[in-house]
């Protein structure tokens, strides 16, 4: 029941348009926007992506923009896309939704960048499901910060995703326990102008759209690149 009610107050507090289908403008403006805000964390330095996990790193997700809105009742709700590392370099990207609901006497409302990394390859099984809960179906740990910092925590043995937040020019590793992420096939179909599934598209059979090509080869240049990092 508050999960119902939570829900619907996010209806209310969050804009129509999150929730309004999506053009091929949009999609384009939401790749685009994830390449400039994994630009932008990574240009923060000492408080960007560890080099240790960037290498471990199989599918990274990047959300532009998670709105967040409490009125008593909270929620949140973000669309954005994942690509995958494969035997050839980086995949195409997929389009993904992400939501939850929180219970509580609150008010206010944020924009929040996420990024969610899948650090093994239970990680990129669980972002091949067509839904999964964090916390529930999914093990995930708010990521450790720092270019060249140690680890510091038990990701490497339990963590599936490691999960963060930029908000405000903050950037910090966040737990985002209880949201749903699901696939969102209507806009990968509408992308790429066909049906294709999460798997074939995240396991590289897919060929990147040219849109997409920035997106990819920024992803390509932070995480591969981190293998040659001494």
């Amino acid at each position: 029941m508050k999960k119902t009610i939570a829900l619907l107050c996010l209806s209310f507090i969050l804009p129509s348009t999150a929730f309004a289908g999506s053009t091929r403008e949009d999609l384009q403006a939401r790749i685009d926007s994830a390449r400039q805000v994994l630009d932008q964390i990574m240009s923060t330095k000492d408080r960007s992506i560890p080099m240790n996990i960037l290498e471990q790193a199989t599918c990274v997700a990047v959300v532009p923009g998670m709105l967040k809105g409490a009125f008593v009742f909270g929620g949140q709700y973000g669309q954005g896309v994942v690509t995958c590392r494969t035997g050839h370099g980086w995949s195409a990207p997929v389009f993904i939704r992400m939501a939850g609901g929180s219970f509580g006497f609150q008010i206010g409302g944020q924009s929040t960048d996420l990024v969610l990394i899948a650090v093994n390859d239970r990680g990129f099984q669980d972002l091949l499901k067509n839904k999964f809960k964090i916390g529930g179906d999914a093990s995930a740990s708010a990521g450790p910060v720092g270019r060249h910092g140690q680890a510091a925590t038990d990701w490497k043995m339990n963590a599936e995703l490691l999960s963060y937040s930029r908000s405000k020019g903050l950037f910090a590793g966040i737990d985002l326990d209880g949201t749903s992420v699901s696939q969102n096939s209507e806009d990968t179909e509408l992308y790429f102008g066909q049906p294709h599934t999460f798997e074939s598209v995240l396991k590289g059979d897919v060929e990147v759209p040219a849109g997409a090509v920035p997106f990819v080869r920024g992803v390509a240049q932070y995480f591969v690149q981190a293998k040659n990092h001494e």
